[in-house]
């Protein structure tokens, strides 16, 4: 029974992605801009373009668990943007990231189950942005996840809150920055929490909308119990093209993440993630 009600709520979120896309992919392109301006654009995370992220992830394991290194994931996210223009190179946002894990190994007394397809727990953003006419890049703001998992094995159960803050540089030849979060637990199962994370964000613009490109996440838990458990930290390279259907600018990427610091137990080894962004109209 709480099979079939995880997947319900599987369908229905992508159903309900599935309108939104058509909803915003019918709508006026108001701004046309060429693909390698979007693509430019794109690279920053204080951006003022409406987008649609979906990411499929892919990822293998390794650790001292039996049959550890056997173990693989897939997962797909979906993160709407529709950033609120305050002022000039200034924006609100509220974004959240849902994600539809299809395959995940849980370690459990007689080696892995597999658990899925369910509902993640979906995390979320608040901030602020500002740009600056050297090109620097400044966000703030609120970072949190909330229990929305179906299946209490593939979520935290617990509602995670916390600050965040990114700092980024445009060049002549592309973007980098790199953003800081910690949360701690605010509500749900009562364990303690305290977990630092982040993401780095490199481009390098080539010809024709072409881009050399990552944006790795890592993370740091305070209450491991192992400090060789404690830091999960992967280096990423990949490469990106943006192109033009019709006057719908769409982003392709394709990532691989090594990691070289994951938990002893059982943690990530590899990552590869195909990222597929079209770009919509604002509602506003």
């Amino acid at each position: 029974m709480q099979n079939i009600i995880s997947l319900k709520s599987s369908v229905l979120f992508l159903g309900l992605t599935l309108v939104l896309i058509v909803c915003s992919m019918t709508s006026s392109w108001a701004e046309e801009r060429s693909a390698s301006e979007v693509a430019h654009e794109l690279s920053n995370p204080n951006n003022s373009l409406g987008s649609l992220s979906f990411n499929l992830d892919y990822i293998s394991y390794d650790g001292d668990i039996r049959d550890a290194d056997e173990q693989d994931a897939w997962q797909i996210s979906f993160q709407p943007i529709f950033p609120y223009p305050l002022a000039k190179d200034t924006n609100f946002f509220l974004r959240p990231l849902i994600p539809l894990i299809l395959d995940q190994p849980v370690p459990d007394a007689d080696g892995f189950d597999d658990e899925g397809v369910d509902l993640g727990d979906i995390a979320f953003d608040v901030a602020i942005g500002k740009g600056f006419s050297n090109g620097f890049q400044l966000i703030g703001g609120i970072t949190g996840s909330l229990d929305t998992a179906t299946n209490d094995a593939l979520g935290s159960g617990q509602t995670r809150l916390g600050p965040e803050i990114f700092l980024g540089q445009k060049t002549d030849w592309g973007f980098y920055g790199a953003l800081f979060t910690h949360v701690w637990d605010v509500a749900g199962d009562d364990y303690a929490t305290s977990i630092t994370g982040g993401q780095y964000f490199y481009a390098i613009n080539l010809k024709d909308a072409w881009q050399i490109e990552a944006q790795p996440t890592w993370s740091y838990d305070y209450q491991a119990d192992d400090s060789d458990d404690k830091l999960t930290f992967p280096l990423g390279i990949g490469v990106a093209k943006t192109a033009m259907f019709g006057k719908t600018p769409v982003k392709f990427a394709l990532e691989y993440w090594n990691y070289i610091e994951s938990p002893d137990a059982f943690g990530p080894e590899h990552q590869v993630r195909l990222q597929v962004t079209p770009v919509v109209p604002l509602p506003w």
